[in-house]
């Protein structure tokens, strides 16, 4: 991990110009869940030589810290841009970004709401296994997982092949869209275990607002070339408003081999 002491050349002085890449962080950087490789994080601080880089992935800064960063190595060494939760907690540079809150958005009543719904949902649910950690609460979001959060790496596998043919995350879904048409929720579909719950618009999306002032601060970019990488880039995963969104060019990978792959070809490292 030596790259967090690589000398960078500024922003505005990146050989490839205007041209920021991002990538979503499970099965695209790393494994679900788990570290980064070596080999990634290489071709990472090579490519940080010619481009902007950054991530955005959905799950709290803490969670990206453990998976892409270090005892020793904040991640916000590691990356230019750091957008957690969809960029609604975000770091530029190491430093913070403004921060939005979903409990501010939704209300303490309508959020308790959702919980209980949610709780008897899963406590009604027929699953092979549960475990622990159902609802997650996040700044930008909730998670909601039917196996529960506290799930073994072989038990989050199983589950995922069991929703594959049995269409729990989708089914879960439908069901709070009916119990609740009133909220202006959107329902996003990610890793293996789980599913986000965010305001609409809140989605990884979100992140392009922070790239987008980058030109109104000194020496600043104007971004006019938005590289994505993300393998949920189908409609209902969490990766396919920003994949698809007209202001960036999307690149749908299987996994992190294939990302190192693509990065390679796309930029010639």
């Amino acid at each position: 991990m030596a790259a967090a002491t690589t000398i960078l050349p500024p922003l505005h002085e990146r050989p490839i110009k205007n041209t920021v890449v991002l990538f979503d962080v499970d099965e695209t950087l790393t494994p679900a869940r788990r570290a980064v490789s070596p080999e990634m994080l290489q071709l990472l601080s090579a490519l940080r030589q010619k481009v902007a880089i950054g991530y955005v992935g959905g799950s709290d800064f803490s969670k990206q810290q453990e998976q892409l960063g270090s005892s020793s190595i904040p991640v916000t060494t590691l990356f230019d841009f750091c957008f957690a939760e969809n960029g609604l907690t975000a770091y530029r540079l190491g430093v913070p970004l403004a921060a939005h809150s979903f409990i501010k958005w939704i209300g303490e009543e309508e959020y308790k709401k959702l919980v209980r719904f949610v709780l008897h949902y899963v406590a009604d649910l027929e699953i092979p296994v549960k475990r622990g950690t159902f609802l997650e609460f996040r700044n930008g979001m909730v998670n909601i997982s039917p196996i529960g959060r506290n799930a073994s790496i072989q038990e989050r596998k199983d589950f995922n092949k069991f929703d594959l043919e049995h269409g729990i995350r989708p089914k879960f879904i439908e069901a709070l869209r009916k119990e609740f048409p009133h909220l202006s929720l959107t329902y996003s579909i990610g890793g293996e275990i789980s599913f986000d719950v965010f305001p609409t618009g809140w989605d990884k999306t979100y992140c392009l607002n922070h790239l987008a002032n980058e030109k109104n601060l000194p020496n600043g970019v104007d971004y006019t070339t938005i590289h994505f990488f993300g393998d949920k880039t189908t409609k209902g995963g969490n990766d396919y408003e920003i994949y698809s969104d007209p202001r960036t060019i999307g690149h749908s990978v299987k996994g992190p081999a294939d990302t190192i792959a693509q990065i390679r070809e796309t930029f010639g490292l």
